[in-house]
């Protein structure tokens, strides 16, 4: 616990194996209650590894999609009783010792949600970020920024840390099981008034870990520019979105990890791990 705030990781895994345990031996066993990692129909060993390492450790028999694996892990950390909830990508890109500093931004009460920004600083080129992801990175959050009001230094990185009462409010079962959930998360929380903090964080690339294609990162960017917009004209008037609309309380709780949902065989193939950008 942090400052009596229960403290959940959520590893949302696809084809992990090789990199799930470095990434557990540097999360800060001193203030996290509960680790949760949710296999998403993986081929490899993820799911017999994560229990033999006393995760908390959850199934999809079918493969969802990297945001439908999100959902069941928000799901499942507000049922363990969670007050602040971490999204950490096990194929170990991004460093865990910075979920206690994450946590402290969320109990101080200044901010809902805090961002782990590879942008801030110079980590993502020194960490091997390639240079044609950077400018992309780079282009998009411009853009979304001029659409959304915000100043962020980047709307792309797969770790955040959320306050119980955003993933309560947030319409997430409204956001795509694919990857451009994550932006169509960070718009929700800007359209509701959550507070939005940044921290600088370092960024590995290499081989073992998550990446994809040029095609599906097109996609993805794609994804990106229609929800800016779609948030832009919600916000105007000009065309309702029910990205941006009032969803029940609790809504997680009608995502049950036993029952999942078939996707596209083009998701099943490709999904990893990784932000696109």
């Amino acid at each position: 616990m942090l400052a009596g705030k229960r403290i959940a990781v959520v590893l949302p895994a696809y084809n992990a194996a090789r990199t799930l345990e470095r990434t557990i031996a540097e999360i800060p066993r001193d203030i996290v209650d509960d680790i949760i990692l949710n296999d998403d129909a993986s081929s490899d060993r993820t799911y017999e590894l994560a229990q033999a390492l006393g995760l908390h450790t959850i199934r999809h028999q079918i493969n969802r999609g990297y945001g439908g694996n999100q959902k069941t892990c928000y799901a499942e950390a507000l049922g363990r009783g969670a007050d602040i909830v971490v999204m950490l990508h096990p194929d170990y890109q991004y460093s865990p010792k910075l979920i206690t500093a994450m946590a402290s931004m969320l109990v101080s009460g200044h901010y809902d949600v805090v961002i782990a920004s590879r942008i801030l600083g110079n980590g993502a080129l020194a960490g091997g970020m390639p240079l044609y992801k950077y400018i992309c990175n780079r282009l998009l959050t411009a853009f979304e920024n001029a659409l959304l009001g915000q100043k962020l230094s980047e709307y792309h990185s797969g770790y955040r840390a959320w306050n119980r009462d955003v993933l309560e409010r947030l319409p997430l079962l409204h956001c795509s099981d694919d990857f451009v959930f994550d932006n169509q998360m960070l718009a929700q929380a800007v359209h509701f008034g959550f507070r939005s903090g940044e921290i600088s964080c370092p960024t590995r690339y290499f081989a073992e870990a998550s990446s994809i294609n040029l095609r599906r990162s097109i996609t993805y960017g794609i994804g990106v520019l229609r929800t800016a917009l779609s948030y832009r004209m919600h916000r105007t008037g000009l065309r309702r979105s029910r990205l941006f609309e009032e969803a029940p309380a609790a809504q997680l709780s009608a995502v049950p990890p036993a029952a999942p949902t078939a996707v596209q065989p083009a998701i099943i193939a490709e999904h990893q791990l990784i932000c696109p950008t």
